[in-house]
């Protein structure tokens, strides 16, 4: 009988997130964490829920040794799914608080996640472990009044390439990767869409997408994110994107 899998997803409430804890519960050797600041039990022994806000560093702080939990895991997965589109604005019209809060949870919040991550497993080689960064391709390209979206998500990227550097110059055996879930129909396109077109300018082609039903669902990226941490090993760069494989 194989040793059960931990996956600790965050943003597990909505979205990608929600579907992706869905679709880990159908395998009856998986348990998982969600984390989310709206999250609720499931009726299933093997979901723990965290109701947390991930932006207040005292309340991770708080719930950390919640999140990782010790155990005779086979597998162990983080996927940092939590995040935030933000202010939709240019830089001098944006408030300070939500420029804050954009980098605390896309960012900070992660960060501080892997670190509690690897600092707990590290020497648990026996297990397979993994941590699943999800970016954005906004990451790569400058979009007005995204600044600081696009910015906390290229931070991600080079942090899961750092991070990954340093499993393999550590020899701890854990796989790192950012992955870009495609633009999926969740409630952040949502907020895109109710954008002022003086404060970002694809507006037109964003609404579009949703007209034309050209966005991708939270269970087809959820699926795809699945696929990764089935068989990592077929995946041989940090910098992934659901749509290329």
């Amino acid at each position: 009988m194989s040793k059960t899998a931990l996956y600790i997803v965050t943003g597990s409430s909505k979205g990608i997130g929600k579907a992706l804890v869905q679709q880990l519960l159908k395998d009856p050797n998986n348990q998982v964490i969600g984390v989310a600041r709206s999250q609720e039990q499931l009726k299933n022994p093997r979901f723990k829920g965290l109701a947390m806000d991930l932006s207040n560093l005292q309340e991770i702080l708080k719930n950390v040794d919640a999140m990782f939990p010790s155990g005779d895991f086979g597998k162990i997965a983080l996927v940092n799914n939590a995040g935030w589109i933000g202010e939709i604005e240019h830089l001098g019209k944006m408030s300070p608080e939500s420029i804050y809060k954009i980098f605390a949870l896309n960012t900070i919040s992660p960060t501080i996640l892997m670190n509690a991550f690897i600092e707990k497993y590290a020497g648990l080689k026996e297990a397979e472990r993994l941590i699943v960064n999800i970016s954005s391709g906004a990451a790569k390209k400058a979009i007005d009044g995204w600044a600081c979206y696009s910015s906390s998500k290229a931070a991600i990227n080079l942090l899961s390439e750092a991070a990954a550097l340093e499993a393999e110059l550590d020899e701890s055996g854990i796989r790192v990767f950012s992955v870009a879930p495609g633009v999926v129909d969740t409630a952040m396109q949502s907020d895109i869409r109710a954008a002022d077109k003086k404060s970002f300018s694809l507006l037109d082609k964003f609404v579009g997408l949703k007209e034309n039903k050209l966005l991708s669902t939270p269970d087809h990226s959820a699926s795809k994110l699945i696929a990764l941490m089935e068989e990592p090993e077929r995946f041989k760069g940090v910098l992934q994107d659901v749509r290329e494989y």
